[in-house]
């Protein structure tokens, strides 16, 4: 059969691809809202440093991973990867209710860590495969809202089941399900894409072979620092998740200590994921449409806005009006910095440059839980959100001054 680009031409093996990154997110959303608490109350672990430590260990793990699953997906196939993914998060589950120590929950965030490195960054492969250019962010909006409206479903789901029969192991037996679906679905019904990329890349170049891939030593040196749109990219990318990862380890603590239950922490911190996910449906679009750069950098500030206001709160609402605004910021950057680097990148080494992209943007979560960590060790938990708000406008700053606008859409301002 003929490779054709495009959503509608592709429909059917798009929509599976959104439906295994469903399971994808909701593996991560299995400890969204409890870990921190059971690091306290079980492991007695008191130093939030020590307590994010899960964090920079998924953090690196899945920043190392992404930056070899573009490499692996260009070399074994997208499909091959995709499936060795689900392969590596079968034991996750078992080791987050049984661990008997702390070292064990990092060795299951570790595993964690690489599983989600090879499953979601090659769905996102795929879709950008798939569509083609003309809807690259509309595709991407799809990608992320599948993953992140799972992983809130799944996080108040976790957050529900804890409070009702305990930490452990009841909230994470569902994780069980989650590998066996998204891996029956790989291996069985997801087909590979490579003739897509070939398809796109005669289009792009006029010949899929004429023009020289770059080495991936050069591929890192743009992503990262030469090429002012893809090295903006990987730095709010990177900001972006060291929100994230505050989100993840740090909130829950704050939330509890201004009295919030646990059904209401799970509840908070299913919120910023659930508005999110669904802001990426709009976003994604929207990207296309009017372009990125806007969505970039307004996001970025409006994702400072938000945590500015969880820091200022002390009440149920605020923290749920500032998850809000964090949400919609994140909306309007996620899919649109994917959507950039499909841009920017050839198709012949897209592949490559979205693993420099997602490496930086996942040591976001290592960075995060550091600084979050030490300053909240040093100087209270209000400094270290604090700080995260400052850091985060200013990379939405940094962002208006070096990127240029990417897609065939209106120019921002």
């Amino acid at each position: 059969m003929t490779p054709r680009l495009g959503l509608r031409e592709n429909w059917a093996q798009f929509s599976l691809l959104v439906l295994v990154n469903g399971f994808v997110g909701a593996m991560v959303g299995l400890e969204r809202s409890i870990l921190p608490a059971i690091a306290e109350q079980e492991f007695l672990l008191a130093a939030r440093t020590a307590i994010l430590s899960f964090i920079v260990v998924f953090g690196i793990a899945k920043a190392a991973t992404n930056y070899l699953a573009g490499r692996l997906s260009d070399r074994f196939g997208r499909k091959h990867v995709l499936i060795a993914g689900w392969i590596l998060a079968a034991p996750v589950p078992f080791l987050l209710m049984w661990a008997p120590s702390w070292n064990w929950i990092l060795a299951a965030n570790a595993l964690l860590g690489v599983s989600q490195g090879l499953t979601w960054s090659t769905t996102v492969i795929m879709k950008i495969d798939l569509v083609g250019p003309r809807q690259r962010g509309l595709a991407m909006g799809f990608n992320e809202f599948a993953g992140y409206v799972a992983l809130a479903l799944s996080t108040l789901a976790t957050g529900y089941v804890a409070a009702r029969y305990g930490l452990r192991p009841a909230p994470f037996q569902m994780g069980i399900g989650f590998v066996a679906i998204g891996l029956l679905l790989s291996a069985f019904l997801v087909r590979d894409t490579r003739d897509h990329v070939h398809l796109e890349a005669q289009a792009h170049s006029g010949d899929a072979d004429a023009a020289p891939i770059p080495s991936q030593a050069e591929i890192f040196r743009l992503a990262t620092y030469r090429e002012p749109t893809l090295s903006s990219i990987s730095q709010a990318g990177l900001v972006n998740n060291l929100n994230d990862g505050l989100a993840w380890g740090l909130f829950p603590l704050a939330f509890a200590a201004a009295g919030m239950s646990l059904a209401q922490i799970g509840a908070l911190a299913a919120l910023y994921p659930a508005v999110w996910g669904f802001g990426q449906l709009v976003t994604g679009g929207l990207s296309d449409r009017i372009g990125r750069k806007g969505l970039i950098v307004w996001g970025m500030w409006t994702q400072a806005i938000g945590i500015a206001v969880i820091a200022m709160s002390d009440r149920f609402a605020g923290f749920a009006g500032g998850a809000v605004l964090l949400g919609v910021g994140t909306a309007m950057v996620y899919p649109t910095l994917l959507a950039a680097i499909g841009d920017v990148a050839h198709p012949r080494w897209r592949a490559s440059a979205v693993g420099v992209y997602r490496l930086w943007r996942d040591l976001g979560y290592a960075f995060g839980a550091v600084l979050a960590g030490v300053l909240a060790d040093r100087f209270g938990i209000a400094v270290a959100i604090w700080v995260t708000a400052a850091i985060t406008f200013g990379s939405g700053t940094v962002s208006a001054l070096r990127m240029r606008e990417s897609s065939g859409a209106s120019r921002s301002p």
